[in-house]
């Protein structure tokens, strides 16, 4: 399989490199490429113990793209277990419904752990969720271990080592399995936040009416429904004098400047009023345009006059000849 491979890829590379750590099947896990594709991987999970899934194996495929590690992978169940749904992408922080909360440190070990601790927790509506009740999970756990892939030829009976006394989780196992137990703290914390914080919208539309962790809880986030916006009752309107500036019809530049002066020191009452001052300019206007009148008028007199003496004078001159 090397050979059909660039060697120098980085997604290459890190696949062969996880394909050989997890070569061994454990007491809790499995997962390995299929022969003629290294970005496909079937695995077997374990359900956790003291849950409706406890003795149960669960058997999926991985999905990788390209780009991995720096895009997330796609996961799907094939064995039917009443949490998710068989044979669709189910929808997990560390799947690639969220490439945003993915990290390239992870793993497919990560994966695999974060898989097993996210079985018990509600499903709650997430894409490819599914909330049996605890009877039916337990019977789909019996019944799982007579499931054969007919890819692999994976038996789930076989396909991991059986729990012994001494069945412990490795190191790496263990630091997987905290970061899990962290993200559905931080989704707890998240949900109960949200839940919060929509009461609060919910109690002021009412008031309004006449009446570091590398995963998430496991599921998708599901965006609250959209509410329409509730009606202020008229009881409860402020209505505001209309004044001459608030019709429709056209202003003059004066009232113009005016109406913006008004809405200025609405917009910004800690700054100084502005009407004042553009009285003050308009009546310094008013008084040079009535000095310039007067000056003109005075000035039209006295060609007048003139031209009225010229006149007079004209005709005496010719009556003496």
């Amino acid at each position: 399989m090397e050979s059909k491979y660039n060697l120098k890829s980085p997604a290459v590379k890190r696949l062969m490199k996880e394909a050989a750590e997890l070569r061994e099947p454990t007491e809790h896990y499995h997962a390995q490429p299929l022969e003629d594709n290294l970005f496909e991987w079937h695995f077997s999970v374990r359900g956790p113990p003291d849950s409706d899934f406890d003795g149960g194996i669960y058997h999926g495929r991985i999905v990788l793209p390209p780009e991995y590690p720096m895009k997330p992978p796609s996961i799907i169940l094939l064995t039917p277990n009443g949490r998710f749904e068989i044979g669709k992408k189910i929808c997990l922080s560390i799947s690639g419904h969220h490439p945003e909360t993915w990290q390239p440190s992870w793993s497919i070990r990560t994966a695999l752990i974060a898989i097993i601790g996210f079985m018990p927790t509600k499903g709650e509506g997430a894409i490819g969720s599914l909330d049996y009740t605890p009877e039916e999970r337990r019977v789909l756990a019996k019944k799982s271990q007579d499931f054969c892939c007919e890819t692999c030829s994976c038996t789930l009976r076989s396909a991991l080592l059986p729990l012994t006394p001494n069945s412990n989780l490795s190191p790496e196992d263990h630091m997987a399995n905290d970061f899990t137990q962290q993200m559905n703290y931080k989704a707890d914390s998240s949900s109960s936040s949200k839940t919060g914080n929509q009461s609060d919208v919910d109690t002021k539309v009412s008031n309004l009416t006449p009446e570091a962790a590398p995963y998430s809880s496991g599921d998708a986030v599901v965006d609250p429904p959209q509410t329409e916006q509730a009606e202020v009752p008229a009881a409860a309107r402020v209505e505001r004098p209309q004044t001459p500036l608030d019709t429709d019809h056209p202003h003059s530049p004066r009232q113009r400047r005016v109406r913006h002066a008004q809405r200025d020191n609405r917009e910004a009452p800690n700054r100084p009023p502005l009407i004042a001052g553009v009285h003050e300019a308009q009546d310094e206007s008013h008084a040079g345009s009535a000095m310039l009148i007067v000056v003109l008028s005075l000035i039209l007199a006295a060609l007048i006059f003139r031209r009225i003496y010229l006149a007079h004078d004209y005709k005496f001159e010719y009556d003496f000849s």
